[in-house]
């Protein structure tokens, strides 16, 4: 049977004793996101009514509005969709919150679309931040046969076409109640979509368009009520949650079935402006990425996205980061944190490349709906990662810092990190909590006196990075080390016009070198180099302070 797409439309009005900021972070964290991870969720919208004309908004006209598309409604009877609604998918936080809520949900098929050459789609994430007035219109007609052709007839060869001829008109699409809800009224919707600035309000072609001899005769003979709601956008989901608030509840929600782990805190501990999500996305080809996003409340603030490098988890910008926020005028920034593939086993069945790494990013991006970010900051794989990101997706990144890495794998890279590998199988450690084998402690031990400069060995800061590394997965480290055997980014870089400052540690080898040449070499003119004296190859680790004002004095 051929899929039925429609929408699910929904209605919200918060009781008195609700809390708008718990109202906000429950909708935009954690219910939306949750139903934007399943495939057959296209889209979701919120809206906010203008229509209220400076009443109170009630139950019977309610504040707030959304419209999930769904590409087959089918899908919404379905165990997946309906697990939602209950535990462990509700977790007490939502059924708290719905508790304190009048919500109002239909179900409408699609059953046709027309759009202007100015219509924009809005869940794309080319288009994060533009907006739009959608009208809404709800029409029972009378009873009696042929009253819905005689209703689509004039829709299609008239109403329709007047419509569009209001200045800012987008779009129309016409809906009417789901075979899946048989117990529900049936019911015709028109949305109609409108840019912000438009002619709904005393433009003649609105006034032409409700008085045509033929929708006067629609009306008195046609229709038996009709009602209508107008509404201005206010949120876009996306399939992770990315509404930062200092406001945000301290909640997490566990649902095994859907890897679906997310926690929110009101507080960060490294002096971010607003509170921090820690949540995960999902990769095209399914990988699961744990992320944590912190810094400014502005959902339209610059994004910086971190990129570790192998063997460690993103707890190696903590000290960086608190340094940097701890400037009021890092505050306008917000900053993304992840695991990247190799942390874990479940690292995918492709091969790790750093095309992937890179793709990685771009996922995230997405993910965020972020259309471009402010800059990509990487070290050591991640370093080649962040540089291979901006030659790849030039659009997608603004700016790059490359620490502590090459623009061509080594001479030898897969037999030394094969060396290393087989240290790790020697020594068959496994992890208490997960029983899942691990790189052990005499690799870990072995690659973090590497790292350090002699001055920080046995430190609290290098025995914290000896847990990272000793904790890693084995499997997941022996398929994202292979990202390092073989790649070349020489050619490319000569071509790029990204702004780009290669850094690196003044006591990591032979690197400080390596990285002059590489900023000799790239783009026509160059880029940026600095060197962070009396540091390693983790630089943001041993030197957060110098690290953080490198970083601002390049971000301008």
């Amino acid at each position: 049977m051929a899929p039925t797409p429609g929408i699910l439309y929904v209605t919200m009005q918060p009781k008195a004793g609700l809390p708008i900021s718990q109202f906000h972070d429950w909708y935009n964290n954690e219910h939306g996101p949750l139903r934007l991870r399943l495939p057959f969720f296209k889209s979701g919208f919120r809206y906010r009514a203008s229509d209220l004309e400076g009443k109170d908004a009630s139950e019977t006209k309610p504040e707030w509005m959304a419209i999930y598309d769904v590409t087959d409604m089918s899908e919404m009877t379905k165990e997946t969709y309906l697990r939602l609604r209950s535990p462990p998918s509700k977790t007490p936080r939502e059924a708290d919150t719905m508790a304190q809520i009048h919500i109002e949900r239909k179900l409408y098929d699609f059953i046709e679309s027309r759009e202007s050459n100015e219509f924009r789609r809005l869940e794309e994430v080319g288009n994060e931040g533009q907006e739009n007035v959608m009208v809404a219109v709800f029409i029972e007609l009378q009873p009696g046969e042929g009253m819905e052709e005689k209703l689509n007839k004039w829709h299609r060869e008239e109403h329709t076409e007047m419509l569009s001829k209001i200045p800012g008109w987008l779009r129309t699409q016409r809906f009417f109640t789901s075979s899946i809800d048989p117990q529900a009224p049936a019911q015709y919707l028109a949305l109609h979509e409108y840019s912000p600035k438009n002619g709904l309000s005393g433009a003649p072609e609105v006034e032409a368009a409700m008085t045509t001899p033929w929708t006067k005769e629609i009306k008195s003979n046609v229709v038996k009520e009709t009602k209508k709601r107008v509404y201005n956008s206010y949120y876009t989901f996306g399939p992770a949650p990315r509404y930062l608030s200092p406001n945000l509840s301290n909640w997490n929600s566990t649902d095994p079935q859907h890897a679906y782990i997310t926690k929110t805190f009101s507080t960060s501990a490294c002096n971010a402006p607003a509170g921090a999500i820690e949540s995960y996305i999902t990769t095209p080809d399914g990988v699961n990425l744990p992320y944590r996003l912190e810094g400014s409340a502005d959902p339209s603030a610059p994004l910086i996205v971190l990129t570790n490098s192998i063997l460690v988890t993103w707890g190696i910008w903590d000290n960086f980061l608190s340094s940097f926020f701890s400037k009021p005028a890092n505050h306008k920034y917000r900053v993304l944190r992840y695991l990247t593939r190799g942390r874990s086993s479940a690292c995918g069945t492709k091969p790790i490349t750093v095309d992937v790494l890179a793709s990685d990013v771009i996922a995230i991006l997405d993910a965020l709906r972020v259309k471009k970010a402010a800059a990509v900051i990487g070290v050591s794989l991640g370093g080649v990662t962040t540089l291979n990101t901006a030659l790849k997706y030039p659009d997608r990144v603004a700016s790059f810092i490359s620490c502590d890495t090459s623009s061509k794998s080594p001479a030898g890279n897969s037999k030394a990190w094969g060396d290393r590998i087989a240290i790790s199988e020697k020594e068959k450690a496994v992890s208490a909590s997960s029983g899942e084998t691990i790189v052990g402690k005499e690799l870990a031990d072995v690659t973090v006196r590497r790292w350090f400069v002699k001055e920080n060995h046995d430190t609290p800061e290098m025995e914290r990075l000896k847990e990272m590394v000793e904790r890693n997965s084995l499997e997941g480290f022996k398929s994202s080390v292979r990202a390092l055997f073989e790649y070349d980014l020489k050619e490319e870089m000569k071509s790029s016009r990204v702004k780009g400052m290669f850094l690196v540690g003044g006591s990591d080898g032979v690197l400080p070198g390596t990285m002059k040449e590489m900023a000799g070499a790239y783009g026509s003119s160059g880029a940026e180099y600095k060197v962070i004296e009396n540091a390693g190859h983790l630089p943001m680790v041993e030197k957060p302070e110098e690290f953080a004002s490198v970083v601002a004095g390049f971000l301008g």
